[in-house]
C-alpha cells in the first residue's frame, strides 16, 4: 500500500519543471535534493519546495549556502525541513 502522503508521479514531475532555475548553482542543490528523495518526497516536503522555489534565483542561493534564513511567510516548518534536506551534502 502506498503511503498517501507521498507525491505522486504526476505531481512530482510538475514540481521538478516547476524547480527548473536560471542559475546554475540552484539547479545543482535542486538536482542532488530531487535525487536523493527520489520516490520518497511528502506533499509536505514539496509545499516547502514551492514556497522556496517563488523567491528569486539569488535570494534562493543565499537560502542553500546559509548567507541568510528563512524570514516573515516562509519561516515554516516545511520550508526549514526541506532547505536542511537541501543544504545536506550528498
Amino acid at each position: 500500500m502506498m503511503d498517501s502522503n507521498l507525491l505522486d508521479e504526476r505531481s512530482l514531475s510538475k514540481l521538478r519543471w516547476r524547480c527548473r532555475r536560471g542559475l546554475l548553482e540552484n539547479d545543482l542543490f535542486i538536482e542532488r535534493f530531487f535525487n536523493r528523495l527520489q520516490g520518497a518526497l511528502t506533499v509536505r516536503q514539496a509545499a516547502g519546495l514551492e514556497a522556496l522555489m517563488e523567491l528569486p534565483d539569488n535570494d534562493l542561493l543565499d537560502l542553500l549556502l546559509g548567507r541568510t534564513e528563512p524570514q516573515d511567510e516562509l519561516d515554516r516548518p516545511e520550508v526549514r525541513e526541506v532547505l536542511a534536506l537541501m543544504r545536506t551534502p550528498a
